[in-house]
């Protein structure tokens, strides 16, 4: 059985992997782990705009937070990234804390959600897949031209529905050992509140399961919380992302 903390662990340690993916798919970026915080450092475009985050670990006593946060701003400073998001668990007042005494604000919200695939709460649906070609993807679901264009992009599998021969809802899955992140689901406007998304997350997992995977994690946002419980995912907490002041590019 998996508890609550593994499904938590495994989705972060599997969003860490992602950025590692992403990285060799971009030029002159790395990820680099610290003591006390993993920092994604994209240093061009279109990848710098989207992809410079950090996550701080949990419970670090105040000599670990101060050096956690030191090294994640010199590892930023250093490749001249001026902008990114430090992501601190709801739960972790005292990192909260000391960011907001360096100056760094609450931008954005994010909910940490998993699922053991034995709870998946509906059945495989039915639906019209079919492949994109990577240009065309980013461009139909309004994605950043030439986003991840270098490197391989093996590991990332772009799933996509039609409706009516039209491309109109995606989700971009990862798999790290047993467990499968799943990232970017999103229904063009005119073809949302359908259920589609609900219809391709429940498909994705189905389909992990018979890869073998036994859980799967994702960061929803509020919009999209419904969908995910929908499916049988469980809240494990809100992440919070604090940005540097000043710290436009």
């Amino acid at each position: 059985m998996l508890t609550d903390a593994d499904l938590y662990q495994r989705g972060m340690a599997t969003l860490i992997a992602s950025w590692d993916a992403y990285a060799r798919c971009a030029s002159d970026a790395s990820v680099q782990r610290h003591p006390g915080v993993t920092t994604a450092i994209f240093r061009f475009e279109p990848e710098r705009a989207i992809y410079n985050n950090a996550i701080l670990d949990r419970r670090l006593n105040a000599v670990e937070r101060a050096h956690a946060v030191e090294d994640m701003q010199s590892a930023y400073a250093a490749a001249g990234v001026g902008h990114f998001v430090a992501w601190v668990h709801e739960a972790d007042t005292a990192m909260q804390r000391d960011l907001v005494r360096l100056g760094y604000t609450l931008d954005e919200t994010v909910r940490a959600m998993g699922l053991s695939l034995d709870d998946i709460r509906l059945p495989q649906p039915e639906l019209d897949l079919r492949p994109l070609e990577w240009p065309d993807y980013l461009r139909i679901f309004d994605l950043p031209p030439a986003l991840l264009a270098k490197g391989s992009r093996e590991c990332l599998h772009v799933v996509v529905a039609f409706v009516d021969d039209e491309p109109v809802t995606s989700a971009l899955t990862f798999d790290l050992g047993r467990d499968c992140g799943i990232y970017n689901v999103g229904t063009l406007e005119y073809a949302r509140r359908r259920g589609l998304a609900t219809a391709l997350t429940a498909y994705v997992l189905h389909e992990a399961r018979t890869r073998g995977r036994t859980s799967a994690s994702l960061q929803s946002t509020l919009m999209a919380e419904r969908v995910y419980t929908a499916v049988g995912f469980q809240d494990f907490g809100r992440l919070l992302g604090y940005v540097p002041a000043r710290g436009a590019d």
